[in-house]
């Protein structure tokens, strides 16, 4: 999201985390290739461990408000997944919050990929998600570019983990929300924008 701080480019130096995930994955030996300390001026540190969650409202992802500021907004959708937030650390976030209970929005849960679900699979979260009312979609892409499954009526509202909610992102004449898996799940347990943690 580098192009909407600005930026006219963005790099992430692969770190330990990356080392993981392609171990085993790699089709062939590679090098880690960190940018030259020269080309930036600057490095902030934030610590926001105290920070309330935060959900950027339509129709940008800046337009950044702390989620009790928008706590109450009636949601006809909640959508949990895709490349931006559907890894399992964030199915786990949401179930954790779902267990047990009935979601009262549409809500969407589609895994980053066929290996996350297969691991969703196996540790029951899927199950967990859908004794919640939630529907599961394939692995990959949906509704977050407005393609298929999810896509959003003239009017209808939605929270989701994507990261873009410009106009006509999800469906012509839709308004979309975004927010933390956790933020998500609490949301679609009451049908309207609300924090985790926090009772209907």
């Amino acid at each position: 999201l580098g192009v909407e701080m600005g930026a006219k480019t963005a790099i992430v130096p692969p770190d330990e985390k990356t080392d993981d995930w392609l171990r085993g994955r790699a089709r062939q030996p590679y090098t880690k290739v960190f940018s030259d300390p020269d080309s930036y001026q600057q490095q902030y540190d934030y610590d926001v461990t105290e920070l309330e969650p935060q959900v950027a409202a339509p129709f940008r992802v800046d337009n950044v408000r702390p989620v009790s500021e928008l706590a109450g907004q009636e949601i006809d959708q909640a959508f949990i997944g895709t490349c931006t937030n559907g890894r399992l650390e964030d199915l786990e976030a949401a179930a954790r919050i779902l267990k047990g209970k009935r979601v009262r929005a549409r809500t969407l849960v589609i895994p980053a990929s066929r290996e996350v679900l297969l691991d969703a699979l196996k540790k029951g979260i899927i199950q967990t998600l859908v004794e919640a009312g939630a529907m599961i979609g394939p692995p990959g892409c949906g509704p977050c570019l407005g393609a298929h499954m999810g896509v959003l009526a003239e009017g209808e509202v939605c929270v989701s983990t994507s990261n873009r909610n410009f106009p006509g992102r999800m469906g012509k004449g839709g308004l979309v929300y975004l927010a933390s898996p956790a933020t998500v799940a609490a949301s679609a347990l009451q049908g309207r924008l609300a924090a985790p943690g926090v009772s209907k």
